[in-house]
């Protein structure tokens, strides 16, 4: 991509995304780092509806309020209508990557104002998504990498390199912001785009990263689908709160564990793990009395735990600390 046709590609990229998924009627927000991908997305989203520019602040590094501040100005030369710099505490949950993204989606989802945010992730972010899906084992699901739409989140880049993102801020005479994680070997993302990915390029001969998303784009059409026979399925299944064991051992097993996993998440379960669904599972397919199985929650206190009782599958709560007939899973 040339730089004289970078913008106009994100103008195209953004208004066909529009077309089909209709990310606000006449105004909306982005989620602007100051990095070229977002500080892209926001000058031309900027020139086609009233946005607001959404700037969090993390305060992981000495200089990130001038970061912020620089965005902020950066958003207004290009046209924005309003810009709020949000500062977050950072926690240290899960790490500091997905400590920050949690900070980061609270924010956004409390300044946004009812309004879809825009995020400026790109082709190639969506080809890291899908290798640590594959490194990890976690199922077709993270495979299927990032939604295009998710409201209140939209994705109108993922189909567009990160190249055409830079060219398009060189074109605009932008300076985007480069973020030193971003080139911080520490981060598994980090190693995945300068080492993986461009060994994968150079041995299969290039196009990987468009092949990788590619294979999210055929897996989220699969997902989508196997996900909505699941719903349908546990409308039938449910008994008040529990599932009749009997009734869903006779489902196809990748339409069980999906209907096991919406009934865990509508029970109150969160960051559920392939593992987790597993245990859950074998009380339905390898049933021999064994005690319940412990899955993620939000809860402090207690922990949220599957059982199985009278044919019936169950979900209930325990003292944490109580691992009586409980197994991990």
């Amino acid at each position: 991509m040339d730089r004289q046709g970078a913008v106009a590609a994100l103008r195209s990229a953004i208004a066909g995304f529009d077309r089909d998924f209709g990310a606000g009627e006449d105004r909306w927000c982005v989620a602007l780092s100051g990095g070229a991908d977002s500080l892209a997305l926001t000058a031309v989203a900027a020139g086609m509806k009233s946005t607001t520019a959404l700037i969090v602040d993390h305060q992981l590094q000495p200089n990130s309020a001038a970061v912020a501040e620089t965005a902020r100005q950066q958003a207004l030369s290009v046209g924005c209508v309003a810009v709020q710099v949000i500062r977050v505490d950072v926690g240290a949950a899960g790490g500091p990557e997905a400590a920050a993204r949690i900070a980061r989606y609270r924010a956004l989802e409390a300044a946004r104002n009812g309004l879809p945010v825009l995020l400026g992730h790109t082709l190639d972010d969506q080809a890291e998504t899908v290798l640590l899906g594959l490194g990890r084992g976690s199922g077709p699901r993270s495979i299927a990498g990032m939604r295009p739409c998710d409201p209140p989140w939209y994705r109108p880049l993922l189909g567009v390199r990160r190249a055409v993102t830079r060219a398009a801020c060189a074109e605009l005479g932008l300076t985007p912001w480069h973020d030193p994680h971003n080139t911080d070997r520490r981060f598994t993302r980090v190693r995945l785009r300068e080492e993986v990915l461009p060994l994968l390029e150079d041995v299969l001969g290039g196009g990987v990263a468009e092949a990788l998303a590619r294979t999210a784009v055929a897996l989220r059409a699969d997902t989508d689908t196997l996900d909505e026979l699941a719903d349908r399925a546990l409308t039938g299944l449910r008994r008040d709160d529990a599932l009749d064991a009997a009734e869903l051992a006779e489902l196809p097993e990748a339409l069980r564990r999906r209907v096991i996993r919406c009934w865990l998440l509508d029970g109150g379960a969160s960051g559920l793990t392939d593992k987790q669904i597993r245990g859950v599972d074998t009380l339905v397919t390898a049933w021999r009395g064994q005690g319940g199985v412990a899955v993620g929650s939000p809860l402090r206190d207690r922990r949220l735990v599957a059982g199985r009782r009278d044919g019936m599958l169950t979900l209930h709560t325990e003292p944490v600390g109580t691992m009586k007939n409980c197994a991990r899973a």
